[in-house]
């Protein structure tokens, strides 16, 4: 008799049809799909029609759509168009990076709290509960607004141009890993004693293989769901601290900042608002309406309904 250690999740088959069926979901991936691309191709689209997103026209200051500027220009004269899609690379770059680094933490930490149990687990739990108790909003404005140069980080890098997106990658990542580390612990929890662990613990294998070869995979779908309503999560946020003055700085734009720089002008051109608002908007309720398709998708009840 052969005894095999992967469990029979990893066989699942028609995920993918079942959420492309699902016509929010579709709609939700081709409206993301668009943005990413769009958003990566700025440089290539400002080279096409001739158009620098860092030139600055006080002449031209909120001036209305025309042939030269298609959505118009911003608050000192640079093209509205060309910002969006800059302030766009930044703050999907944020959400992603962001969600990806705390998945990662919460699954390492969810994985070993359910694998080893005990002290481990316990610490690594209230560790969770305690910054879950934190309201999250108010503690990222607190940890933003610390001074960086005395935490002792070296000055060239406190004083480049990219510190403060990397800082709000790091900062949501340190407080927004409980969620998938709560996920993968009951996971494991539930799979540790099952028979085709029990079988690679006989066979002699290592915790370390047990844990991303056997366990991790069958953690997969909602590590995958989490991430995604994180990014989401994470855009919204980064869009709050950077219109607070607390996130992503100038001269890089996000489209956080660009309502910020939009606030003294938005009674004579509300477009300046409107315009990054909408696409926080659509990318905040399109992660979202992926991470429900990915979750109806991949729920092995689902599955159960459609004789799969």
């Amino acid at each position: 008799m052969s005894i095999s250690l992967h469990h029979p999740a990893q066989s699942r088959r028609g995920p993918l049809r079942r959420l492309l069926r699902d016509g929010s979901t579709a709609v939700s991936l081709v409206l993301l799909a668009c943005l990413l691309l769009v958003c990566s191709s700025a440089p290539l689209i400002g080279a096409a029609f001739d158009i620098d997103a860092t030139s600055i026209d006080l002449f031209n200051i909120a001036a209305p759509p025309s042939a030269a500027h298609p959505l118009g220009t911003d608050e000192i004269g640079r093209d509205l168009l060309m910002r969006l899609l800059d302030g766009g690379q930044v703050s999907l770059t944020v959400g992603i990076a962001a969600a990806l680094s705390a998945t990662a933490i919460g699954t390492v930490a969810g994985l070993i709290a359910g694998y080893r149990g005990g002290i481990t687990d316990a610490v690594l739990m209230r560790l969770a509960d305690g910054v879950i108790s934190l309201p999250l909003l108010p503690l990222l404005i607190v940890l933003a607004a610390i001074d960086p140069a005395k935490l002792g980080l070296p000055p060239e890098l406190v004083h480049s141009e990219n510190f403060s997106l990397y800082r709000i990658i790091v900062i949501i990542a340190l407080v927004g890993w409980t969620t998938t580390a709560r996920l993968v612990r009951g996971t494991v929890l539930s799979l540790r004693e099952r028979d085709f662990i029990e079988a690679a613990r006989a066979q002699g294998l290592p915790p370390s293989r047990i844990l991303f070869r056997h366990l991790l995979p069958n953690a997969a779908s909602p590590i995958l769901v989490a991430m995604t309503l994180t990014v989401g999560n994470v855009i919204l946020f980064e869009s709050v601290l950077s219109f607070l003055g607390l996130g992503i700085q100038p001269p890089i734009p996000s489209w956080g900042n660009m309502l910020t720089g939009a606030q003294d002008l938005i009674s004579l051109s509300p477009m300046l608002a409107i315009w990054p608002g909408m696409l926080i908007f659509a990318a905040v309720i399109a992660f979202n309406f992926l991470g429900d398709g990915l979750q109806d998708a991949l729920d092995p009840r689902t599955q159960a309904r459609h004789g799969q």
